[in-house]
């Protein structure tokens, strides 16, 4: 890999994306990478997942203009399909996925954070959808997960306006989870990793894909997605050691992930 850094520390998987050169600006073969790394993590021993940028300015300050500038429309769709491809498996990808933006989020990079289950901000964090700016559209799901995220009428102004807000503004309308000083950023990330790492595997993936298949479907469908999971939990070794320790007023065991 030449733009993106692995580690995992015990359960956590940690990756850094290092285009410093270009404030980790995404192109074609950092989303590949992106791609690479994400389908490589094993899932049996990984619990969650941190995602961040290199240095001290960006997480991700865009897209690629660069690269992106002269496509013509038939490359444009390739290109936008090549994003889609991209954040949908990280959006879908059965574990959580925490974004630890350490600065400049815009335009992929803001579209690369929504597409986390949460996101954790730097007090330098910018985000942004800049494109109306540079005569274009999010091409990399801003346009729908946005106002998801924040409402539709806070949305909106983002996208039509190309206005940045910084990461108190993004804490205020629901973007970010909580705002951190920049050298404590990865700390905490790393903290509500480990959190969510000691709960039940099986669980917390069940109550992610309970909330993603059910955001697409209405009440009725939704509720029996919810039923679903919910019952499949109880097929679990983990659940029954859960609730018998639960019942004999002691300590839960650590979670084995069957």
């Amino acid at each position: 890999m030449q733009y993106i850094k692995y580690e995992r520390q015990e359960n956590i998987a940690i990756i850094i994306i290092d285009r410093q050169e270009a404030l980790n600006a995404l192109n074609i073969q950092v989303l590949e990478e992106l791609r690479e790394t994400f389908a490589a993590i094993d899932t049996a021993v990984v619990r969650c997942v941190v995602i961040s940028g290199a240095g001290g300015k960006a997480f991700v300050a865009g897209a690629d203009i660069a690269e992106m500038s002269n496509m013509s429309q038939e490359e444009a769709v390739a290109y936008a399909r090549k994003g889609h491809e991209v954040f949908c498996a990280i959006e879908n990808f059965p574990l959580p996925v925490i974004a630890a933006v350490n600065g400049y989020a815009l335009g992929g990079g803001c579209e690369l954070s929504l597409a986390c289950d949460l996101r954790l901000a730097a007090e330098n964090a910018v985000f942004g959808q800049p494109e109306a700016g540079l005569g274009i559209t999010p091409g990399f799901g801003g346009t729908q997960r946005l106002p998801r995220i924040i409402g539709v009428t806070k949305a909106k102004e983002l996208l039509y306006t190309a206005n940045r807000i910084n990461a108190q503004e993004a804490l205020v309308c629901g973007l970010v989870n909580a705002v951190y000083p920049q050298d404590e950023l990865m700390e905490q990330a790393v903290k509500l990793a480990k959190k969510i790492a000691t709960n039940a595997p099986i669980a917390v993936q069940a109550a992610k894909k309970a909330v993603n298949d059910g955001l697409a479907a209405d009440m009725d469908a939704a509720l029996a997605i919810e039923t679903k999971l919910f019952a499949a939990c109880f097929a679990s070794l983990d659940q029954k050691n859960a609730m018998r320790a639960f019942v004999e007023k002691r300590p839960v065991d650590p979670f084995l992930n069957k």
